[in-house]
């Protein structure tokens, strides 16, 4: 049944040579170095902080259909039927439509993966069954949608994570499925529209990023989806993005008519690309309740004003919400090597910082990086190294609905605060075989014994344990090694199916327990996301 569908879906195939403009690139970015590559590069001046990035945007600099067709395996096959099904299973989306000015396509989405651990002598699986639909029409709309229908079951320190959170790390709420696992579904989507030269526009229900690490500080990718609006302005070296969000507290329900807790951002970032080697970013966003005191709020249109801004403006209603600013820098060194930097400012005193007197209310972090492609003039040999730092209480809020997180996990780091973190990458690819190694360190202070150290961001700031000498790592001391192999075959680039044989080793470590993991696995997936299971 299963290779009847397959070939008719191949069948229904017409043409794959489409053009997208106004499609996003997928986060993940284990599969197109090429591309990454070419835009982390002395040669162009591109906005590499503002994620996902726009197709059309690339297309402005480079060849971007020959990049994503460097590893296209072609045959030449007498029978017409055949050779498609060859190109629609190894090269191309598997359902095409082509027409004068539409496009549409489908594919289906997966993750088949079986494992064993071996410390808690379990056997793990993920369950995976989705689809993905995406199109254009004209030159100017183009859209996205995708959902997953998901069972799983995982390895001890996430298991203990989502029973505590609800949540999949970056996925849905749980329900319990047989003796262990979870069954969860999620699903994403957005409409695009360009309106000439100067403007894009996106409404969507997925994610965003901003940074040029793996990590970002200012706003990431870890958390669930959430509605948004995203308008980009584009002029001269500048790029301007204001991106308004609605995002959730499942902590708290208001009523079964009215759901869970939710709240509002506006994000402004001003992207300039001052050469081709340097970009510098400011951030800024504000973050407020949808109900207060008074009632229903709602969306304050006090923050509508895409060109204002807006701490000033919290300032000025007597600072009732959560604002934080930032910055973004890279710089690319030789050919294809950035170093890259994020400084982010939750609440900061100058005075109180020259004293060195650990005043718990100079809430801040930073990060610095470096990354490089072809490594020692090694082709496709990547290489990555990051730090991330981060004092206690940065991100949280006196009341929780207003603190910087949504869907019970953090916007910005995926560990909150109160931590530093070291996390590394070697990257490979030959053809379609790809090998990667992650190897990471952290070190965090753990809340107990019902005092809050200032990690758990959805503890509000007002239960802090002090108010001086507040340090990095305060609490309960955790320290956490985390080592990932991973050699995948890239089946299908179209939309990254691949089979990917994996082992994890990670310690946890403190003074009250710790917990090793060790898990090796077999899967085929499509790798799209990224899900931030390092944690």
């Amino acid at each position: 049944m299963m290779s009847r569908l397959l070939l008719l879906l191949c069948l229904l195939g017409f043409v794959s040579d489409f053009t997208a403009q106004n499609l996003y690139t997928y986060f993940n970015r284990d599969y197109d170095m090429e591309v990454q590559s070419t835009l982390y590069s002395s040669k162009t001046r591109f906005h590499t902080a503002i994620q996902a990035w726009r197709i059309g945007d690339i297309k402005k600099i480079a060849n971007y259909d020959s990049l994503t067709q460097l590893n296209r395996l072609e045959k030449t096959i007498e029978k017409k039927w055949k050779q498609k099904a060859w190109n629609k299973f190894l090269n191309d989306d598997v359902v095409t439509l082509y027409k004068e000015k539409f496009w549409f396509a489908i594919n289906p989405l997966m993750n088949f993966d079986v494992g064993y651990e071996s410390n808690e002598e379990k056997t793990r699986f993920i369950n995976t069954r989705g689809f993905e639909a995406k199109g254009e029409i004209g030159k100017g709309f183009s859209f996205y949608t995708s959902f997953y229908e998901n069972q799983a079951s995982f390895v001890n320190y996430l298991d203990s994570n989502i029973r505590v959170t609800r949540v999949v790390p970056g996925q849905g709420m749980v329900r319990s499925f047989k003796e262990d696992g979870f069954d969860y579904a999620y699903a994403s989507g957005y409409i695009a529209f360009n309106a000439g030269k100067y403007f894009d526009f996106q409404l969507g229900y997925d994610n965003n990023f901003i940074g040029d690490g793996y990590r970002s500080l200012l706003l990431s990718d870890n958390a669930f989806n959430y509605p948004f609006l995203k308008i980009t302005a584009k002029f001269w070296h500048i790029n301007y993005m204001v991106l308004y969000s609605q995002m959730m507290d499942i902590n708290f329900k208001w009523s079964d008519d009215l759901g869970y807790a939710k709240k509002w951002t506006t994000t402004h970032y001003l992207s300039w690309a001052a050469s081709k080697r340097f970009s510098i970013g400011i951030f800024e966003t504000i973050v407020w309740q949808t109900q207060d005191s008074t009632g229903y709020r709602g969306f304050d249109v006090t923050y509508l004003n895409p060109i204002i801004f807006l701490r000033p403006v919290e300032f000025s209603m007597g600072s009732p919400d959560n604002a934080m600013i930032g910055l973004n820098m890279s710089f690319i060194a030789g050919k294809h090597s950035t170093f890259y930097g994020q400084l982010i400012l939750d609440e900061f005193k100058l005075s109180e910082f020259t004293d060195d007197n650990g005043w718990w209310g100079n809430k801040f972090g930073w990060q610095l990086g470096f990354k490089s492609f072809n490594l020692f003039r090694v082709k496709n040999l990547f290489f990555q190294t990051e730090f991330n730092w981060v004092r206690p209480y940065t991100f949280a809020h006196e009341k929780t609905i207003t603190n910087y997180g949504h869907y019970n996990a953090a916007v910005g780091h995926p560990l909150g605060a109160n931590f530093w973190e070291s996390v590394n990458f070697i990257k490979y690819n030959y053809r379609r075989f790809y090998f990667k190694y992650q190897f990471q360190y952290a070190r965090y202070g753990l809340d107990y014994d019902d005092q809050n150290f200032g990690k758990n961001i959805y503890e509000p700031y007002t239960t802090r344990v002090s108010d001086y000498d507040v340090k990095v790592g305060q609490g309960l001391s955790t320290t956490v090694i985390y080592n990932d192999l991973t050699v995948s075959w890239l089946i299908n680039p179209a939309y990254n199916l691949n089979i990917a044989l994996g082992f994890t080793y990670r310690n946890s470590t403190n003074d009250r327990e710790t917990v090793n993991t060790s898990f090796i696995h077999f899967g085929l997936r499509t790798s799209l996301s990224r899900f931030y299971y390092d944690l």
